[in-house]
């Protein structure tokens, strides 16, 4: 924490800020502009060596339009929200994006009808471009592609994340904020006063407004707060793995997604603004405790070579001309989700003071896909928490 006395010029033992944010990712930083740009003195806590090293850097960089998810439901309004607030903020900070629109591909006719509800579910939700398409109009988009219908997201777009972050990085400290790294948070105490925490060198911070955007470690912070017995929801770990192609060029124009499956959205092809191929992420249950006595940066992010098979078989059903050991490992990222196995996937649970009762704190739960795309409606959701409306 004598990182944030330095960044504050502070010269007192414990630090005092409007806002203590818990959490550098791309959704901790959009969280702590929306505060500085209400001329708040706002601290970024980030346990890593730099922002956006988790779970944000470890991504498809997909910019989602919001098809998937129940009406009404957090990830449904601020995925719609955030799209339109991302791409306006990249367009503003000169940050690179494109729109190559997805396909949603169904092989057979039992995912034919499951098109029609994710269809009617898009439209619920406010995504008024997206349109299905019959088998002719599939081959003439994509020829490689093999399937009997689709839906054609034409909003969907792909980001340079790391641009993102550092944008928000950039404007946040331009208005006054700080990020302190290398700062794990251990625990806190709230009081009437506020909420102090400390962090592992052995320093502490006070606080009227602390946002919890600790990812993974969310349950962990949230339970070290002496004080606080809000709900906390149950945890589960999702690593998804990601192969690349070796030695030959995907033959997409668009990104090709399958009918979701179970915990995820399916093996999907995406690309990076360089046109470089991706597969995945698949989905790996992890040991729900793993994470809880392991540090973040401790956990394995390496790709099992042996998945590989899988991914070709699930890649073939809608891509039967996937050459034979071209698959290659690239990377892998862990999720954080509120539902397991077998489960609907959960909501985001952003719980606030009408929820848990203790002014001025914020818990971020199961920030998963379409996290990246929401993450500035997040932010805009979280101030309302805990700002009172203007009359």
């Amino acid at each position: 924490m004598a990182r944030i006395r330095r960044a504050e010029h502070a010269t007192n033992e414990r630090v005092e800020v409007d806002c203590l944010v818990i959490g550098g990712g791309i959704v901790g930083l959009a969280v702590a502009r929306a505060f500085a740009l209400q001329g708040r003195a706002v601290v970024v806590l980030e346990a890593a060596d730099s922002v956006g090293a988790q779970t944000t850097s470890r991504s498809s960089e997909v910019i989602h339009a919001g098809l998937y998810y129940p009406e009404g439901s957090l990830k449904a309004r601020l995925c719609v929200r955030g799209r339109q607030l991302l791409t306006r903020f990249c367009d503003e900070h000169d940050v690179t994006w494109a729109q190559p629109g997805k396909l949603i591909v169904a092989t057979d006719s039992t995912q034919s009808e499951r098109l029609d509800e994710i269809f009617r579910r898009g439209l619920a939700n406010g995504v008024d471009d997206l349109r299905r398409i019959g088998a002719d109009e599939l081959r003439d988009r994509e020829p490689e592609i093999d399937g009997v219908a689709a839906l054609l997201s034409p909003s969907t777009g792909i980001v340079d994340v790391d641009g993102v972050v550092r944008a928000l990085r950039r404007d946040l400290e331009a208005l006054g904020g700080a990020v302190a790294l290398r700062s794990r948070v251990i625990g806190g105490r709230i009081d009437r006063d506020g909420v102090t925490v400390h962090t592992d060198d052995g320093e502490s911070a006070a606080t009227r407004i602390l946002v919890n955007c600790a990812g993974i470690g969310a349950w962990q912070v949230a339970r070290s707060l002496t004080g606080f017995d809000g709900p906390v929801p149950p945890r589960f770990l999702a690593k998804g793995n990601y192969f690349g192609l070796s030695g030959v060029r995907a033959p997409f124009r668009h990104l090709v997604y399958p009918v979701p499956a179970d915990g995820g959205l399916g093996v999907h092809f995406t690309m990076d603004l360089g046109g470089a191929a991706r597969f995945g992420p698949d989905v790996e249950w992890l040991d729900e405790t793993a994470g809880e006595t392991v540090a973040k940066d401790e956990l394995d992010y390496a790709v099992d070579e042996a998945r590989a098979g899988a991914f070709q078989h699930a890649i073939r059903t809608y891509w039967p001309g996937l050459p034979t050991d071209a698959l290659v490992p690239a990377y892998s990222g862990i999720r954080p989700k509120v539902t397991g196995p077998g489960a609907t996937a959960g909501d985001f649970e952003i719980h606030g003071p009408a929820t848990h009762g203790v002014a001025g704190v914020v818990n971020l739960f199961g920030i998963e896909s379409p996290g990246i795309t929401s993450s500035l409606a997040i932010a805009e959701h979280v101030v309302g928490l805990v700002t009172p409306p203007t009359t």
